[in-house]
């Protein structure tokens, strides 16, 4: 087979049918992973089949249990879908600015500004997970991009982890921050959405809502949830320094907060 007839199916693709492919293109193969509480096994294996199939998939193949312990097991299997997706029809919220390099974010804020700006970040609430906001944050930074305490034009104070909206708010007022960073990873039963929410409530009653720029981020936060929760802007994993800063300088000078 020539290297142009492997990729023939790619070719003229209709955006309006687009659905998963495993092993051939549009053969509608996903992956799945679940526990079920009932030990390892060939009824386990069963049982996954079986949901598998009432969820719509067809032809479901167990490929891996792993026994969890106390009679429960964790199942990944493959299965196939019909369903498709009209992807030419698809609108996704999202964070709308050019990102910039360190140098340029430092000079636009010497330029525009003519000040540091002063940036906080804390994991709230009950959260101690702190992984996301050191990567933007902390000096070193990630994967080869500098943290916000590295920046000349910045003053950055990361305040770590289980830091209540209170305390948060309390800060920003103390050292008349311009932007606020919250990070959530445990967002089990949805505990992160009352938790930001707070936050905001605590902000407008102390009248500095619209005074500031206010981000969140973490693994299940998005810019439209942000935007439903009165941030904003949300980011999700694999942001960096830049991606925040830029953002940040650029809507402080859409808002004219100098």
């Amino acid at each position: 087979m020539s290297e142009a007839a492997r990729y023939e199916p790619w070719k003229n693709r209709d955006m309006t049918q687009v659905r998963p492919y495993g092993d051939t293109f549009d053969d509608g193969v996903v992956q799945l992973s679940f526990s079920l509480p009932v030990p390892p096994g060939e009824e386990a294996a069963e049982a996954a089949r079986q949901l598998v199939t009432q969820m719509g998939l067809f032809e479901p193949a167990v490929t891996h249990q792993h026994d969890l312990g106390e009679d429960f097991t964790f199942v990944v299997l493959y299965a196939k879908t019909k369903a498709a997706v009209d992807f030419t029809k698809i609108k996704v919220a999202k964070v709308d600015s050019p990102r910039m390099s360190f140098y340029e974010i430092n000079e636009f804020i010497k330029e525009q500004f003519g000040r540091k700006i002063t940036i906080i970040g804390a994991c709230t609430g009950t959260d101690a997970h702190t992984v996301g906001i050191d990567a933007i944050m902390n000096m070193k930074g990630y994967n080869g991009e500098y943290g916000l305490e590295r920046y000349p034009m910045i003053d950055a104070y990361n305040l770590g982890a289980q830091v209540e909206n209170e305390e948060m708010v309390a800060k920003a007022i103390e050292l008349k921050a311009d932007a606020i960073l919250v990070s959530q990873v445990v967002t089990q039963k949805d505990v992160h959405i009352p938790n930001l929410a707070q936050l905001v409530e605590l902000l407008e009653a102390e009248g500095l809502r619209e005074k500031l720029i206010l981000i969140c981020g973490g693994p299940r936060l998005g810019h439209e949830l942000a935007l439903e929760l009165g941030y904003d802007a949300g980011f999700g994993p694999g942001t960096l320094a830049p991606d925040v800063a830029s953002y940040v300088v650029q809507e402080m000078m859409k808002r004219g907060l100098k």
